[in-house]
């Protein structure tokens, strides 16, 4: 079934327009939803003045203006603005009400850029925290996916400090969202590994008890409700033997421990989805890229990836219904 999906067009002055539009362009991509494009013409246009028409001329895409961009004649590529800061939360949250109104199955993010979005003074850590705060969820975490890997986090923008302060709730409740989200990708039945927090996950105590007292009963839980689980697995062994098959999914425990591998094995094609809300949300793992915003080189291998999983999962959740 061909389902509905948001796409917002990220910081303006960054990379997104571009790889919007190269994203769409694509022939083995477009036919996969019906597309709602979210953003500001302007950028759009300047990414590729001959082509804004003929994007939105067939079948399959439509355009949402804004207006969040209008008056703005001094902008540019590659600036830091708070005014496309401001703009690209406003992409962010109506790609978001179109999902929790039914009127999309899915959404698919294009990068923001933190500081830009400080400047326009609004607080702001994250898209997944902040689309979590629009649909009233309290149990959002971020899982990323790639061919050979998929990673789903305990916790992520915080201290590694407050990251170590563990406990078996929260923890099962991950591997609970993120099973369930890997099922909507289409692994019926997932394997899952739960990262050890210390060397060695602990070594029996002798390099510190987290693993013993929180992991262990959270896998010991998982399992009870019939997840297939298993840990603590030493962090430093369990993504190798998950990138040779072992694993369908491994639970790390803090932002590094999952961002490393899972981007070292494969950077340009790993997509960011956020787990634990009412929606889907994709989104590529790539920051804004100012230093080459404007100039026609960006690569939107990330962003057809991003597309093709949210068309994915969004055609699964509406089989489900």
């Amino acid at each position: 079934m061909k389902p509905t999906v948001a796409l917002t067009m990220g910081d303006p002055a960054g990379i997104g327009p571009e790889i919007v539009h190269k994203a769409l362009a694509d022939k083995s991509v477009r036919p996969l939803a019906d597309w709602i494009v979210i953003g500001d013409r302007k950028p759009l246009e300047m990414s590729d003045p001959a082509g804004f028409d003929a994007l939105f001329s067939g079948p399959g895409v439509t355009w949402r203006e804004t207006g969040a961009l209008e008056g703005a004649d001094d902008f540019v590529f590659g600036r830091l603005d708070a005014r496309c800061g401001r703009a690209g939360l406003e992409y962010v949250r109506l790609a978001t009400l179109l999902c929790l109104e039914g009127k999309a199955q899915a959404m698919v993010t294009a990068p923001l850029n933190k500081e830009a979005v400080a400047m326009s003074g609004i607080p702001f850590t994250g898209h997944t925290e902040f689309i979590a705060e629009l649909c009233g969820g309290s149990e959002s975490r971020m899982l990323l996916v790639n061919d050979r890997l998929k990673v789903a986090h305990v916790s992520t923008h915080v201290s590694l400090r407050r990251a170590c302060d563990l406990e078996p709730e929260r923890i099962l409740r991950t591997i609970e969202l993120a099973a369930d989200a890997v099922r909507l990708i289409g692994c019926a039945d997932p394997r899952v590994a739960v990262c050890g927090l210390n060397p060695h996950a602990g070594e029996h105590g002798l390099f510190g008890s987290e693993d013993e007292r929180f992991i262990a009963p959270a896998v010991e839980q998982a399992r009870a409700k019939g997840i297939r689980c298993e840990g603590p697995i030493p962090g430093d062994t369990v993504f190798l033997k998950a990138a040779r098959g072992g694993y369908d999914l491994v639970i790390a425990m803090y932002h590094d421990q999952g961002h490393i591998p899972v981007k070292l094995v494969d950077f340009e094609h790993t997509i960011n989805v956020s787990i634990g809300l009412p929606i889907i949300r994709t989104s590529v793992d790539h920051g804004t890229a100012f230093d080459i915003a404007g100039k026609g080189i960006a690569g939107a291998e990330s962003m057809k990836a991003a597309m093709r999983l949210a068309a994915r999962m969004g055609s699964n959740r509406l089989l489900r219904l």
